[in-house]
């Protein structure tokens, strides 16, 4: 009896067989109801919304950025290039509710703005969100540690390669510089060779796709990427070492004769490579936003000024080419020359002298370049001036050049063409007329000054370089020769008026200029320079420089003439060149 009891017992609470199996097929059915439903809903009535909201939800885009180009110099050394660096990116599904404390925090420690990383930390819909981009390392590393350790979520790092121009300041008016990279955007050129060749130099940033699981990488997720193409090399034709020289004696040249500024070119005279594009004051191209705009420009080409006496060099090789003068013609030079409405004076008092045409550019004198200048052709200087590369740019590819003023048509008078026969009534920038007079030096061939080296397109598709230099002959072999005799004769002790200029040993010829600064209204001031080349016989460089402006009272001989014999020492000495050994020019100087 108690057996029966017992068994009852225990199958009365286990429940019948046939109504469990009945309950469970049931709750089977149902689930596989609900499963069947959801994946028509899924896969049959809007798929693709549905897996996009997926793959959304799921997954990260990011943008794996190209590494910039370096700038360069014409020995492979560094005037820009890239280090490592890193961006701060946000997940603002994770910042979202933390994101006021978290945009203080990003705006003090790597200087944001506020408002803008508040909205990117809230962004609807995204996973990926810019805070900071080109960031030193170590100071994006701290920043993502440091946020963790406060217990912000969503903050961390990603490569971006930071702008570095390990020289400084050396060659930064050329180079020019990137300003505070665009979260978004990234590299943000500025100026100079930056800003000309940023197609070039900037490459094309890649992306990738990766599927995310509580915030983290999913190793076995669909992962898709491209990636970047970094940017490519500009060499140029600078010499740093040079250039770094250049603006040292510059600066001193301009702190002693109290200028505004000063610039300088210094050209290899067979090649027309630029070797040095100098310029006092200039900046950091580590830190451009400290700096005043006028000094983050290149001032050898933007800063156009009337060339003064250096432009007579020009005018006798035009003169003697066109077979209307030797270095020996005589030419009776008056006190006063009355032109026109305004009379023509020299830059010193004399009375009535008999001086050679060598003589006339030896002493500098106005008034005997411009009766020499009687002899011209009518539109005759104009053409020479032209082939010369006047009021031409130079396209050597950096932003900001002005191609100066050469007066045509009914504004070149009489009265226009006797004063830009000596200098003034036209305006030119310094690699200009050191192209010009780099003429004479390279036997009568005008060749167009390259900055680059080989070629590199501009943002138009224009290219520019060394191998797309162009020659054309402006002068006579023999032109040039007189000429250049004649120049020597500028830095002779006893005959000419820029003996500071001479280089010892080595056989130079210039020309000393000096031209009031024209201004909105009139005239304020003085431009002053010395253009010259050597070994004059058989040239190697051709330097130019350029001082706005000085308050000492001194000229083109006492203030640029000393700066010129420095760079052109240094670059003779720097390149091994030679003296040639031989004798300098007697020819004579009066009559």
């Amino acid at each position: 009896m108690r057996r029966t009891r017992t068994v009852r017992a225990r199958g009365g609470l286990r429940g019948s067989p046939h109504l469990r199996l009945r309950v469970g097929f049931v709750l089977i059915a149902m689930v596989l109801s609900i499963f069947g439903g959801r994946l028509v809903q899924l896969q049959g009535l809007d798929p693709r919304s549905y897996a996009e909201m997926a793959a959304a939800e799921g997954s990260r885009n990011v943008v794996l950025p190209a590494a910039r180009g370096d700038i360069l110099d014409r020995n492979g050394e560094p005037l820009a290039d890239s280090v490592d660096g890193l961006m701060v990116v946000a997940d603002p599904k994770l910042t979202t509710d933390d994101a006021s404390e978290i945009a203080t925090f990003l705006a003090r420690r790597l200087d944001v703005e506020y408002v803008t990383t508040l909205e990117r930390l809230r962004e609807e819909g995204s996973r990926y969100e810019y805070i900071a981009r080109q960031v030193p390392s170590t100071l994006a590393m701290d920043v993502v540690s440091e946020a963790r350790e406060l217990g912000y979520d969503g903050i961390f790092t990603q490569r971006d390669p930071v702008r570095e121009y390990p020289a400084g300041d050396v060659a930064a008016n050329v180079v020019g510089a990137l300003g505070i990279p665009d979260p978004v955007e990234g590299d943000r050129p500025l100026v100079g060779l930056e800003l000309a060749f940023d197609d070039w130099l900037a490459g094309t940033d890649g992306s990738a796709r990766y599927e995310v699981g509580g915030g983290n990488k999913l190793p076995l997720g669909d992962n898709v990427k491209v990636a970047p193409v970094d940017g490519k090399d500009l060499v140029t034709t600078i010499d740093r070492d040079m250039q770094w020289y250049a603006q040292r004696v510059l600066a001193q040249t301009t702190r002693t004769a109290g200028a505004k500024s000063a610039f300088a070119v210094i050209m290899d005279s067979r090649t027309g490579d630029l070797l040095t594009l100098a310029d006092y004051p200039t900046f950091d191209a580590n830190a451009p936003e400290r700096a005043k705009k006028v000094n983050r420009v290149s001032r050898a080409l933007g800063d156009v000024y009337e060339p003064g006496s250096v432009q007579k060099v020009l005018t006798m090789a035009a003169l003697m080419d066109a077979g209307k003068v030797t270095p020996r013609t005589r030419i009776t030079v008056p006190p006063l020359l009355r032109r026109q409405d305004s009379p023509i004076g020299d830059w010193f008092d004399h009375g009535e002298i008999k001086l050679t045409l060598a003589g006339v550019l030896a002493k500098s004198s106005n008034i005997g370049t411009v009766l020499a200048a009687d002899e011209f052709d009518e539109g005759e200087l104009r053409d020479y001036l032209v082939d010369f590369g006047l009021g031409s740019h130079t396209r050597l590819g950096v932003p900001g050049e002005s191609a100066g003023i050469l007066p045509s048509g009914a504004l070149w008078t009489d009265q226009t063409e006797d004063r830009i026969a000596f200098g003034q009534a036209l305006s030119v920038n310094a690699v200009q007329m050191a192209a010009a007079v780099n003429t004479i030096a390279n036997g009568g061939v005008r060749v167009d000054p390259s900055l680059i080296q080989g070629t590199a397109a501009l943002a138009d598709g224009t290219e520019v370089g060394t191998e797309v230099a162009t020659r054309r002959r402006v002068v006579s072999e023999r032109a040039a020769t007189q000429t250049m005799k004649m120049m020597e004769l500028v830095v002779d002790p006893e005959e000419g008026v820029a003996p500071g200029a001479a280089v010892p040993g080595y056989r130079v010829a210039g020309k000393t200029g000096t031209a009031q600064r024209a201004v909105a209204g009139g005239y304020s001031g003085f431009t002053v320079s010395f253009a010259g080349f050597a070994p004059a016989d058989d040239p190697r460089f051709t330097v130019y420089v350029v001082v706005q402006e000085p308050s000492n009272g001194g000229g083109g001989g006492s203030v640029a003439g000393p700066a010129f014999a420095k760079l052109m020492g240094y670059a003779l000495r720097r390149y091994g060149v030679p003296p040639t050994g031989t004798e300098p020019s007697r020819l004579p100087v009066e009559w």
